[in-house]
């Protein structure tokens, strides 16, 4: 329980009320610093547990919802504060929100669930914080991305709808398959 991974995902975790609390406070230079963190301690904690086998159920269930609730609490606070579009934000709380109820659903009616992220949810992932940090970054006036955003902001929208898409077709697929083995 207490692996290298599971330890960054935690403080992950702990990190979520920071930058929450930063981004109603406006510090959007300390909230996009604290953001980076976390969202390189996602790649790190992953990266440890595969390199040096320190995979666990623990770490399987922390890390989505770790990512999940970053997503969601600064996608709502940043749409709040007119940062993003209330569209794409609207998007990223639903997809999140249909994984977590199809993962419940699927656990109490099929059974044992095992998280593993498709590749195009890692794609997704990996996208919304980059445009999420980049907001932040312009917010903070570290950058100027005015000419970039609305393209960036279509493309998040289309890989949050496609990856969500692709989960609920790979677990209806999943339940099917368990349903014809009874």
């Amino acid at each position: 329980m207490f692996t290298l991974p599971n330890i960054i995902t935690i403080g992950r975790v702990l990190l979520i009320p920071v930058v929450a609390f930063l981004l109603l406070d406006h510090d959007y230079t300390l909230a996009f610093a604290v953001f980076v963190v976390a969202a390189v301690g996602d790649w790190v904690d992953g990266f440890i547990a595969r390199r040096f086998n320190q995979m666990s159920q623990l770490g399987a269930v922390l890390d989505p919802v770790a990512d999940k609730m970053t997503m969601m609490i600064v996608a709502i606070l940043m749409a709040a504060q007119g940062l993003l579009p209330i569209w794409l934000a609207v998007v990223i709380v639903m997809r999140d929100a249909v994984i977590v109820a199809g993962a419940v659903a699927y656990r109490f009616v099929i059974g044992r669930i095992e998280m593993a992220p498709t590749r195009l949810s890692k794609a997704n992932t990996f996208l919304e914080f980059g445009v999420i940090s980049l907001v932040m970054a312009q917010a903070a006036q570290l950058v100027e991305a005015d000419a970039w955003l609305m393209p960036l902001f279509i493309l998040v929208f289309t890989s949050v709808l496609v990856s969500g898409v692709h989960y609920v077709w790979i677990w209806r697929r999943k339940a099917v398959e368990e349903g014809q083995r009874d």
